[in-house]
């Protein structure tokens, strides 16, 4: 070997080289640097020779290190290769010592290149890396070196392995790729060498032909078109191409890095050229034979197409573009889809074929899909026949080829394919119909479409066109979305079938409006419904390449965007804002925060959009606006912060739109600056505030608009600032908007919705329209709303729009008050909060109670029709009833006791008119019967309204006599009223003479119940002396006298019995007291029945006399009826007894609930007991006294002694234990001319206390009677009376009379009194003085 080498030309030696052969020497060198340690070569290089070994590692470190790091900069010098020989002698004398240097480092350097590329036939892995980082980073700072050295290394070792060859043209096509520029003899020389390996068959197959080729494409970054020139006459040999050469042309085809700007269609200009030549080959079998088997040999992979077969492919659909002939064009593009659909790339590869020959030949190419749609292959993929051999698969996919072959025609076809769009999308709806289902029809259908669509939107001319298949398109894009998994995002058919449908509402005709709103509805649920990003990650954790989640989500979403701008821009008014803003609300309001993140960043995306870009017509009038300031303003509470940040954003923009709209409207509107709108806040703390966006302060700067300054703003203030640019109707809007927020279950909508309200009625409350309308909503979002904070900021807006608008919210309260709820009644207590108002509502509520409508065929008694007006008069009764409780209306209720009270009793008497059921169906048991009838309402109200003023007296005074059941018939209701009035005259009310200032307008009113009340209790009050205080004698008698002319009978027999009272005619009063002797002895007759009538007579007579009593005479009366009172001494076990409970109570017999608890929080504060009020006292509460049943003679004597004793002293009545169930008793009406009211006798249970009281104080001392008189006789209570045990020894002449009271400890007590022996039994009484009447 040694001998091999030493016939080898050395290289020359510094002293004998000379300048004209610097580059020749260094060539030496690296020759012989290269044969030393050749694998492949068969000498040696001695020692001296080896210039890698006397290269120190600092000097290749130093080498390396003059290389840029930076490959971008490639401006710079080549290292010269020879030394210029014009130089002087002298100049070349002095240049030596240099040249000498540069010879060396260029020596150096090239047999370090020469050294690593001869180790590029290495086994190590991480050796080879480093090695081709080397030469690499070499090749930027001296790529001619290496280029030289890398052909010198292939010169002079033309032997070596095809794997080494191979890594070194990978080496050199880096080289290449990094050279600024490239020699012309480089050129040639690197072209020669990569086409003579492009078409050899090595171990290494295709890999090695690929790596040759890619030699031959780095050359065309430098001059392609001398490649292109070799390429054309490779492939117009007439012999099929290699697929070396196919390889080359796919990547100049699909590389756009390949060439510079305008090389790229001068290639595609060429490449149609040499399609147009090679027209000829499709007639020659072989060339066609050998072009359709490369066309459907199998890839190695199915997912990538190679080079090769992709540009087969478009130079096939180029060569049938170019060809004249329709019937080779017929047949070619039947054989290729009569080919495999298998594979996806193979079918995209078949469309872009067919697009292609389109161009040109358009009508045959749809013929011929026709055609191949109908055929039987086709039939049985479309009917989803069950597969069975790996033959029919080939078939399987062949509709999803067909609708890319239609998309391909739409891209190609450009301006010829309008006409044809409507069948296009005929054709692609037929397909997606009637396709077995799946993901590649599924992509395939979208794909054809996309390209459809951008093939349309590129002709200036599609805008004049009407597609009628566009809704059939638009339904088929719905079901695709529809049928994409809600909970996975894995590919971007969202957002491609999003991008399609914003194109295609570009399009003539425009969709309608239930169209578009099913678009939006699908696509916002499609979108806004994914989970969290997180959970979209977890389903694509086993993929083998997982997509980017976040990535895709996002484009998805800007997808979505960029639809709903598309609509705007499409149709730029405020009703097609309101449209697509309606259909985000509903995932506004959504309960998961993700989704209303979604949501919100949308809507304030859109106002972004429009506030950025001025789309709007300036004569638009944003008249709905208020709802989205209702949506966003609850947002800006949202627990979520990117939630607040974009509805905060979404505000601001919105903001500025506003702005921007009433400049215009208004050019003198002043806009606050934000120095302005941030000092808001000092005023005062927002009253919903967030407190996650902090008042910065602000600088001084030129703005148009103060959005950034509101964005500094809280959440309040932003909202208040908006609402001073709304309008009433917007205001509206935006209060809805809060009340429908109230009804939320999550807690923060809740209370943001209660704040809203609340600011909004304070701001701007009282301008506020459709009052009614609000108030029945909020009454109906008040029973679900269960944060107190909340509701108690809905009740007082509630007493803020009272303000202003109490007539509405009364009227619309009244509907929904029977029965009255416990919502509804904290409505009427907010109504009536402040007192100016509650005083209102008490006179609203008595003006719809005077609102009496009778229907017809009350009378006889047909049912007839609820009619708002009778509904709200008996609504107010109810309401009524319940505020007499409440606190916020007690004052009130007291300073309107006069016209409640009479209200209530003309609403008593109208109930009876209407003919509602009085009696207990059968099967009801009376108290439920009674409780359900609207007559125990209103007796419930009038019991209430005595008892809650302070009327206890008179409560009571009706209570002992059983009075209340009067009041349930229409023939006993006068008797009723008479004895209300009677109780209120013997009490001596202090509201006798307001309620005497009211009687006389009522008695001309135009209603017949309202004059019958006013007459009834007129005619008792003409026995009371405060009667005169306010109406003079001869007034009362002016207007009783009219009243004889009333159109109602019953009012002028009333008016004549008034007329007959004793304050006319003072002379009877000593007729009358002349009859009371020769009665008072009847009260000892033996006859009970006489006894009774007798006492009947003298307590009318003493009823008569009124304040003109027979004083003389009223000790005797007492006396007498005393005596009646003593057969107590024992306790009937099987009476029951009732109980006087107190305000609102009512008696055990009577089967009426009384109201609510007084003393409850809800109702107020009880009415305090009059003083003086005998009771026995538990715990603070008052405790019945129980009495037994009395004896009937008994019973007749207690009025007698309560009217004999009318002048004495008042004393209040004490609560007795009253019975359960009382008999009638007899109650006998003055005499008057005229027919005679009928009577209803009084109950069993007088005012016992009261007489007993008072009795005892009149009592003469034990042991004495009256004018000196002994007893001789018993009255005749005593024959009815029970045989009892003999009393312990009294003095004599004295009785005793025991009542049994049944103490604390519930031991029975003996109150006892003493009496004198009964008088001696008088003469017989006159039949005639023992008559129910008496003559006048």
């Amino acid at each position: 070997m040694d001998g091999q080498h030493s016939e080898k030309p050395h290289s020359h030696t510094t002293a004998d080289r000379t300048s004209s052969t610097t580059s020749q020497n260094s060539r030496s060198v690296r020759r012989q640097a290269g044969t030393c340690g050749n694998p492949e070569g068969d000498t040696r290089c001695p020692a001296s020779h080896r210039f890698s070994s006397h290269v120190s590692r600092s000097t290749k470190d130093l080498s390396c290190m003059k290389v840029p790091q930076d490959p971008a900069h490639r401006d710079r010098q080549a290292h010269p290769t020879t030394i210029l020989l014009c130089k002087s002698q002298s100049s070349q004398a002095a240049l030596v010592p240099r040249e000498h240097k540069m010879f060396m480092e260029e020596a150096y350097n090239a047999a370090i290149c020469f050294k690593m590329l001869r180790d590029l036939n290495s086994s190590d892995p991480l050796h080879l890396k480093y090695i081709i980082k080397k030469i690499k980073n070499m090749a930027y700072g001296t790529p001619n070196l290496v280029l030289e050295t890398i052909h010198d290394y292939f010169v002079d070792n033309p032997k070596i392995s095809s794997r080494h060859r191979f890594r070194l043209f990978h080496v050199l096509e880096a080289v290449i790729e990094a050279s600024d520029s490239l020699e012309e003899a480089w050129e040639k020389s690197f072209m020669q060498l990569a086409l003579e390996n492009m078409t050899k068959s090595t171990e290494l197959e295709e890999a090695y032909q690929d790596a040759a080729s890619n030699v031959l494409l780095a050359i065309c970054r430098h001059s392609w078109r001398v490649v292109a020139q070799h390429l054309e006459t490779e492939v117009l040999t007439g012999v099929f191409p290699h697929r070396s050469l196919l390889y080359v042309m796919g990547i100049l085809t699909s590389n756009e890095a390949v060439f510079n700007q305008g090389e790229k269609a001068c290639w595609e200009e060429q490449l149609a050229q040499m399609a147009v030549k090679s027209v000829q080959f499709l007639n020659t079998d072989v060339w066609s034979k050998e072009l359709l088997l490369a066309l459907t040999k199998p890839d190695q992979t199915h997912q990538e197409q190679p080079p090769e077969k992709a540009f087969l492919f478009i130079y096939y659909g180029l060569i049938l573009q170019a060809e004249d002939n329709s019937t080779t064009v017929r047949t070619h593009v039947r054989t290729l889809l009569d080919t495999s659909h298998q594979w996806p790339k193979q079918r995209e590869g078949i469309a872009l074929t067919i697009g292609l020959a389109a161009v040109r030949h358009l009508d045959h190419v749809w013929a011929v899909l026709e055609q191949f749609g109908r055929s039987t292959p086709i039939k049985w993929s479309l009917h989803s026949f069950c597969l069975k051999n790996s033959e029919d698969l080939q078939w399987k996919w062949a509709s999803s080829t067909i609708l890319l072959a239609y998309g391909q025609m739409a891209v190609r076809a450009k301006a010829h394919i309008l006409p044809w769009v409507d069948n296009i999308l005929s054709r692609m709806v037929f397909y997606f119909h009637y396709s077995s289902w799946d993901e590649t029809l599924k992509q395939s259908f979208l794909t054809a479409v996309l390209m459809l669509v951008g093939a349309i939107s590129r002709k200036e001319g599609a805008h004049s066109y009407e597609f009628s298949q566009i809704s059939e398109l638009l339904e088929c894009l719905m079901v695709l979305m529809e049928k994409e998994p809600q909970d996975t995002l894995c590919t971007s058919t969202r957002q491609q079938t999003i991008h399609i449908v914003s194109s295609l509402c570009k399009l003539r005709p425009p969709l309608d409006l239930e169209r578009k709103s099913r678009i939006l509805s699908v696509c916002l649920h499609s979108v806004l419904a994914l989970p969290l990003l997180d959970v979209l990650e977890k389903h694509t954790c086993l993929f083998l390449e997982p997509p980017n989640i976040q990535t895709l989500y996002n484009k998805t979403s800007e997808a979505l965007d960029q639809m709903l701008q598309s609509f705007i821009m499409q149709n730029p008014t405020a009703d097609e804002l309101h449209f697509l803003l309606s259909h985000l609300y509903l995932w506004l309001k959504s309960e998961k925060a993700h989704e209303r993140q979604r949501a919100v960043h949308s809507c304030m995306a859109l106002l972004r959009f429009l506030s950025h870009n001025p789309y709007l017509d300036p004569k638009e009038d944003l008249r709905r606006i208020g709802q989205l300031v209702g949506m966003l303003g609850i947002l800006c509470q949202d627990p979520d912060r990117a939630t607040q940040h974009s509805s905060l954003e979404g505000v601001g923009h919105l903001y500025q739109l506003l702005i921007r709209q009433r400049v215009r409207e208004t050019p003198k509107v002043e806009v606050q600056a934000p120095e302005q709108l941030s000092q808001a806040r000092v005023d005062g703390a927002p009253v919903w505030s967030s407190g996650d966006q902090k008042s910065a302060p602000t600088t001084p700067q030129k703005m148009a608009f103060p959005k950034d300054g509101i964005l500094q703003l809280g959440s309040s203030q932003v909202i208040k600032e908006v609402m001073k640019h709304l309008t009433m109707v917007e205001l509206n809007d935006l209060i809805w908007t809060a009340i429908d927020g109230l009804g939320s279950t999550s807690p923060f909508r809740v209370q943001a919705a209660a704040d809203m309200l609340l600011t909004t009625v304070k701001e701007h409350g009282a301008g506020l329209e459709t009052v009614a309308s609000l108030g029945r909503a909020i009454h109906l979002q008040l029973c679900s709303v269960r944060i107190p904070q909340a509701k108690e900021n809905a009740l007082h807006a509630i007493t803020l729009l009272a303000r202003n608008h109490t007539p509405e919210l009364v009227a619309t309260f009244l509907d929904f008050s029977i029965p009255l709820d416990s919502h509804a009644f904290r409505l009427w207590r907010a109504l009536g909060a402040e007192q100016p108002v509650s005083r209102l509502v008490l006179a609203m509520l008595l003006a719809w109670l005077q609102e009496r409508p009778l229907p017809a065929g009350t009378r006889d008694g047909s049912r007839q029709p609820k009619d708002k007006p009778r509904l709200r008069s008996l609504a107010a009764m109810n309401t009524l009833h319940e505020l007499q409780f409440a606190r916020e209306f007690k004052k009130a209720v007291q300073e309107a006791y006069p016209e409640l009270l009479l209200a209530l009793l003309t609403q008593m008497h109208y109930i009876l008119e209407l003919n509602l059921p009085d009696e207990p169906q059968p099967g009801q048991k009376a108290p439920e019967a009674a409780m359900s009838s609207l007559q125990s309402m209103s007796l419930e109200a009038l019991k209430s309204l005595l008892s809650t003023t302070g009327h206890w007296q008179d409560f009571a005074h009706l209570e002992l006599q059983g009075a209340w059941k009067l009041f349930t018939t229409t023939h006993t209701y006068p008797q009723g009223v008479g004895l209300l009035a009677r109780a209120m005259v013997q009490n001596h009310c202090k509201q006798i003479q307001a309620v005497t200032s009211l009687l006389l307008p009522r008695l001309q009113s135009k209603e017949e119940r309202e004059r019958k009340a006013a007459i009834l209790i007129l005619t008792e009050f003409l026995y009371s002396p405060a009667l005169l205080e306010v109406l003079p004698r001869q007034a009362a008698l002016t207007a009783l006298a009219r009243s004889l002319r009333d159109p109602s009978p019953e009012v002028r027999v009333l008016s004549l019995q008034g007329l007959g009272n004793i304050l006319f005619h003072p002379e009877k009063g000593s007729l009358l007291r002349r009859q009371l002797p020769p009665f008072l002895d009847g009260f000892f007759h033996n006859s009970e029945q006489v006894v009774m009538q007798v006492m009947g007579t003298v307590s009318d007579v003493l009823h008569r006399l009124g304040a003109h009593s027979a004083a003389a005479q009223s000790l005797r009366v007492a006396i007498n009826a005393r005596s009646f009172f003593d057969d107590v001494t024992g306790w009937d076990p099987s009476g029951g007894h009732g109980i006087v409970r107190g305000p609102g109570g009512s008696h055990g017999g009577q089967g009426a609930k009384g109201p609510a608890d007084p003393g409850t929080p809800e109702h107020g504060a009880p009415a305090p007991a009059p003083e003086g009020l005998l009771s026995g006292r538990r715990h603070g509460q008052v405790c019945p006294v129980p009495l037994r049943r009395a004896a009937p003679v008994a019973t007749s004597a207690h009025p007698v002694l309560h009217a004999g004793l009318g002048e004495g002293p008042q004393c209040p009545p004490l609560p007795l234990d009253l019975p359960d169930d009382p008999q009638p008793g007899g109650v006998w009406h003055p005499l008057g001319a005229g027919p005679q009211l009928p009577a209803q006798p009084p109950p069993p249970h007088q005012d016992l206390g009261s007489a007993l009281h008072r009795l005892h104080h009149l009592l003469p001392p034990p042991g004495r009677v009256p004018d000196g008189e002994q007893c001789r006789h018993k009255p005749a209570v005593l024959y009815f009376r029970r045989p009892q045990k003999r009393p312990r020894a009294r003095p004599p002449g004295i009785c005793q009379q025991t009542v049994l009271l049944p103490p604390e400890g519930g031991s029975q007590a003996a109150v006892t009194s003493s009496r004198p022996p009964s008088p001696p039994s008088p003469s017989p009484v006159p039949t005639e003085l023992v008559s129910p009447t008496l003559s006048t």
